[in-house]
């Protein structure tokens, strides 16, 4: 089965376009003002015009509003959900929309917990634990945590880049992996060439097996 790929934290219209390009399947836009990555509506709906058809498009959120994350679906029109922070499952399941959880993972049961406790989700993210930040940490964390067992698509992501991830795939075998920082020259910057070749690196497991 093909890795899929998600490129995230995008800020660039032409960065978007060139991911797309290069071969990446998802594309995500983060709506969290603390984040350097993040951006607002008028940005978002310029870099979502910049792609094509059948690219799917993830809206991260970090414990929002409900009328926040609605007033981004009404005028992005994202495709994805992604939930961030310590929300509920019932305020994930209410917009109507396809969405998936991240878990901060620090031990085995967070994983396992989290796939019961999010059985809606249509997949379950795991990223690197720190106490003080939702994600965009630089940091792998210990893959031989992650369970056999997958009841939903598992996405993996925490420190990716192209130096790591093709042995980060080929020990995982996740459903996809999602890569910010580990492809930028500077945070929200994407650096296309970093991008074509953690693309690359990722293929590459598929070919060798």
């Amino acid at each position: 089965m093909r890795t899929r790929i998600k490129i995230c934290g995008l800020t660039r219209p032409d960065q978007a376009a060139s991911a797309v390009e290069a071969g990446a399947d998802a594309i995500g836009v983060v709506f969290y003002p603390p984040s350097p990555r993040s951006v607002d509506i008028g940005q978002a709906r310029e870099l979502l015009a910049a792609l094509p058809p059948f690219v799917e498009t993830v809206g991260l959120f970090v414990n929002p509003e409900a009328d926040w994350v609605r007033r981004v679906l009404d005028e992005t029109g994202i495709s994805l959900l992604q939930f961030h922070g310590d929300e509920t499952p019932a305020f994930c399941q209410q917009f109507g929309r396809r969405w998936i959880k991240a878990v901060r993972v620090q031990t085995r049961e967070d994983i396992e917990s989290a796939y019961e406790r999010f059985s809606e989700a249509s997949g379950l993210l795991v990223d690197a634990y720190d106490p003080n930040r939702y994600g965009g940490t630089g940091q792998t964390f210990d893959w031989t945590l992650i369970p056999e067992n997958r009841p939903k698509p598992l996405i993996l992501a925490g420190g990716l880049n192209s130096a790591n991830v093709t042995a980060a795939v080929a020990a995982v075998r996740p459903w996809a992996v999602d890569v910010s920082g580990g492809v930028e020259s500077d945070k929200g910057i994407k650096d296309p060439a970093r991008v074509i070749e953690f693309i690359r690196e990722v293929n590459r497991v598929g070919k060798a097996d």
